[in-house]
């Protein structure tokens, strides 16, 4: 085993996986989309965890979902994950603010240490204490993972358990038509919420959405549209912010994709 790589730091955002239907039709889609390198990893018999490349660094992962779950009609989904500095105290955390643990902490051979939790509001996360894997080595790029966003049932619940668990601290800002919070680290953006109204479908759980920084997205939206995925929702401005859709994937997953206004994506 070598050194401990420098981990991101505690609170960040720093992993994403997808869970999926198909493995061979997922990496299809997604390596096309977001023009991705892969690394299949042997996991078992004709089983791999794939990592998904920018430039031969690994920004994301894939894997095909077992078939028991499958069967259970567990949708395709991806899987968000937070940096933290001691998986296990922080597990321990989380069941005393009311999470469940789903699975962990446990061991990742010597990449790393996790743990699956199912929060108070239902939205499912990891946590990560990165070893010999940090994460995605390529953050704030196109082509990778850029916001994450919760969508909660209870946005003064979710507020207070995420802020008591991570440290992190909320700001409201006011959008059209809504209250956006806003998760910060010394006041800076890790992370946002927004609050699902009446509006949204009452089978849709809480949960956190990735965004996929890219160049342009009507032509990614396009691209998808394409590829077999369907556009949810259409590509749509938001002032100041950036244009965004929502896509779900060939297999079911859902993901946003975003063209920043901001000048804080790199394009390497």
């Amino acid at each position: 085993m070598g050194a401990q790589k420098v981990n991101h730091p505690h609170g960040v955002f720093c992993w994403s996986e997808l869970c999926t239907h198909s493995w061979a039709e997922g990496k299809a889609f997604y390596t096309e989309l977001f023009e991705w390198g892969n690394d299949d990893q042997p996991i078992g018999d004709d089983l791999y965890y794939t990592m998904l490349q920018k430039q031969g660094d690994d920004v994301a992962a894939m894997y095909q979902m077992p078939a028991e779950q499958k069967v259970a009609d567990v949708p395709s989904h991806w899987l968000t994950y937070i940096a933290v500095d001691d998986v296990d105290a922080l597990a321990t955390k989380a069941k005393q603010l009311g999470a469940e643990i789903v699975a962990g902490p446990h061991d990742v051979m010597d990449a790393g240490r996790m743990v699956l939790i199912n929060e108070p509001g239902g939205a499912m996360f990891a946590l990560w204490q990165g070893n010999q894997h940090v994460g995605c080595q390529r953050l704030g790029e196109l082509n990778t993972p850029y916001w994450h966003e919760l969508a909660s049932r209870d946005g003064g619940k979710s507020r207070e358990f995420y802020c008591k668990l991570l440290g992190w601290e909320s700001e409201i800002k006011p959008m059209e038509g809504m209250d956006y919070t806003l998760f910060n680290i010394a006041g800076k953006p890790v992370a946002g919420m927004i609050e699902m109204t009446e509006e949204w479908p009452a089978d849709i759980p809480a949960h956190w959405m990735i965004y996929f920084a890219v160049s342009n997205c009507d032509e990614a939206a396009t691209r998808a549209k394409q590829l077999g995925g369907e556009v949810c929702v259409p590509p749509t401005d938001i002032p100041e912010v950036g244009r965004f859709s929502v896509i779900t994937d060939p297999q079911g997953a859902v993901f946003s994709i975003m063209t920043s206004a901001m000048d804080d994506v790199k394009c390497g």
